[in-house]
């Protein structure tokens, strides 16, 4: 693997009295794919969203490529245009086109020309198979449509890092085939990438890491096939039975 892209120290996050996050450490490199699976209410989703700066944590650091992160509304935009996020609820814009949706990021953050914007839209909407419904609105697609519009729309913004939280769980199962399959050949492409997932076969087949998260902490990190095969935390294992079983 390359160079450390995101590092994180010490991080926690309370919402209240609650800890949703206990005192994680974390690094990811150049073209990890890392999967983060465990319960709901594990923190698997707020620990992305602290990622991406979301939500502020309460304690600890988040570096990119050895710089802070800092809670500056300047450096936070520039950050979140290098290290991208695909939500479980698509976020699409439903007044505007497909394309348009591909296409306002790269005009206003970007600010790209209408030209360049328009050719790298059309170029990520053919990669996950949507070229052909540019002019439909997101209330005429499916689900597995939508997401894939969102996933067109985040690889726009060429991203150095990709962040998916629990990308296919809004979707009904005949359509979460479709978003996996465009996932694995993201990950063909040396994309970093930090996918939290109830996709189990997926997390195995595809993840460089797995990471298991329980109560806020981060229980286990290890390589799928050793997490998948011989889990060392009891907890792993009890979270892993019903799967290891099958």
């Amino acid at each position: 693997m390359g160079a450390t892209v995101i590092s994180i120290k010490d991080l926690s996050k309370s919402f209240g009295k609650h800890e949703v996050l206990r005192k994680i450490d974390m690094e990811v490199k150049e073209g990890e794919i890392i999967c983060i699976v465990g319960s709901s209410g594990s923190g698997k989703s707020t620990l992305l969203r602290c990622i991406n700066k979301l939500e502020r944590q309460t304690t600890g650091n988040i570096f990119f490529r050895g710089k802070e992160v800092r809670d500056v509304q300047r450096e936070v935009n520039e950050y979140r245009a290098k290290v991208g996020m695909v939500f479980q609820s698509f976020n699409l814009f439903n007044n505007m086109t497909v394309l348009q949706n591909c296409m306002l990021c790269t005009r206003k953050v970007l600010h790209l020309s209408k030209e360049e914007a328009f050719d790298r839209a059309i170029t990520h909407l053919k990669e996950v198979g949507m070229a052909p419904f540019i002019n439909a609105k997101p209330d005429q697609l499916s689900g597995g449509q939508k997401q894939r519009v969102a996933i067109a729309r985040a690889l726009c913004m060429k991203p150095e890092v990709l962040l998916f939280d629990e990308p296919t769980s809004a979707l009904d199962p005949e359509m979460v085939g479709e978003v996996l399959n465009v996932m694995k050949e993201l990950a063909t492409t040396g994309l970093t990438m930090i996918i939290v997932t109830h996709e189990m076969a997926f997390a195995r087949d595809v993840s460089t890491r797995t990471i298991f998260m329980d109560r806020g902490y981060v229980a286990e990190d290890a390589p799928p096939s050793e997490l998948f095969s011989n889990p060392k935390n009891p907890r792993t294992r009890e979270f892993l039975s019903r799967y290891l079983a099958g």
